[in-house]
């Protein structure tokens, strides 16, 4: 299917949010998809909230080099297991950003309510990464 949509000039892409942060055979659905599909066709997005799943976001920029083209940018709080503003809760956001460019990231995108989403813009301006 990569392969077709690439010759209709169409990029194919995955997000981590649903069924890819179940598991099988011990193996995250996830990882074993970026094993099975082709880079050449197929790139990932990453949702940062899936953190929430154990999902470490620079993790998996730094184990899958270029293979992602966008990430969803939520804050989390460890400690309340919520979404928060980013910039308030527990992430590593130099962190996430410098990984970001090894994973291959070209588009981010703040993915959470107004409020939130205003109160995470000075920070996101602010960050010197």
């Amino acid at each position: 299917m990569g392969e077709k949509a690439a010759a209709a000039g169409i990029r194919q892409g995955l997000h981590n949010e649903n069924f890819e942060t179940s598991s099988v055979d011990g193996k995250r659905t996830y990882d074993i998809l970026i094993g099975l599909l082709d880079p050449k066709f197929v790139n990932f997005q990453f949702q940062v909230s899936t953190i929430s799943e154990g999902f470490d976001a620079a993790e998996y920029f730094m184990k899958y080099p270029g293979r992602f083209f966008s990430m969803h940018v939520q804050g989390w709080s460890a400690t309340t297991k919520k979404i928060v503003p980013v910039g308030e809760g527990t992430l590593d956001w130099k962190k996430i950003f410098t990984a970001a460019k090894t994973g291959g990231v070209q588009n981010y995108f703040v993915e959470m309510n107004f409020d939130f989403m205003k109160a995470s813009v000075p920070y996101l301006r602010n960050l010197q990464v």
